[in-house]
């Protein structure tokens, strides 16, 4: 991840929770510049402003956040949660005393840490191909390049992590297949949208008078995007279909 995307990334992240257009500040960029001066790796930054808008969210306030220092204090957090998970860990991810530690750290993860590592690799793989065999450069073409590119440093991290922690790679590629699914959304012409739309609702037909409105709304969400990620044939992130 070079300088210029480590800025352009958290910027895209903060600008997309805060729901609203907003230039950064000299003040927020030199926030940003002051992040990759101590190290904190991109995903654990982007990690932090996630949790501090999920945090804000639920619990909404009358003034909305207008700058990033709102998420100073769980970026850094975040990153002190990071570093304390890496503690020990040498550049081969392991150390020579550390054996018992790490293998107590694995056998509390929800499945094997080589499985997990295979899933994201297998995941990469595929968003790279469809990448490859994609005619066009475009804003899609750049979102599957950059969610392939978080994806490696995840792998990378996880790896090496003398204290994994499963719950915070999901969230993190929770948020990485959001960013794809927004990403598909806005490549479909209207047309393709409202044939996909169409679709679903037909799907949805038998059952709608069955349903409350939320429920119903949250299960035609849920399929449309898995009809559409068929066929774009993208993978899915979540270690749940590991």
């Amino acid at each position: 991840m070079n300088y210029f995307n480590y800025f352009t990334e958290i910027e895209d992240t903060f600008v997309r929770r805060r729901g609203k257009s907003l230039l950064l500040s000299p003040m927020d960029w030199a926030l940003i510049e002051s992040w990759k001066e101590m190290g904190i790796p991109l995903h654990v930054a982007l990690r932090g402003i996630e949790q501090a808008f999920d945090s804000y969210e639920s619990k909404p306030r009358k003034r909305s956040v207008k700058t990033l220092f709102y998420c100073q204090e769980e970026v850094e957090a975040q990153f002190a949660e990071w570093l304390e998970a890496q503690l020990g860990a040498n550049d081969n991810g392991d150390s020579a005393d550390a054996g018992p530690e790490i293998e107590e750290a694995d056998a509390r993860l929800p499945f094997p840490r080589q499985s997990i590592l295979e899933h994201m690799a297998r995941a990469r793989s595929t968003l790279l191909q469809i990448g490859k065999d994609r005619k066009r450069r475009d804003a899609f073409f750049d979102t599957l390049r950059r969610t392939a590119a978080r994806l490696e440093e995840l792998e990378k991290d996880f790896s090496h992590a003398r204290r994994p922690d499963a719950e915070k790679l999901e969230s993190d590629l929770t948020s990485l297949e959001k960013s794809l699914d927004d990403a598909v959304l806005e490549s479909l012409s209207p047309e393709e949208l409202s044939s996909a739309r169409s679709e679903t609702e037909e799907q949805l037909k038998p059952y709608r008078n069955r349903m409350e409105p939320a429920t119903y709304q949250q299960t035609f969400e849920n399929l449309l995007f898995k009809r559409l990620r068929e066929r774009h044939g993208l993978p899915r992130l979540s270690l749940f279909y590991l």
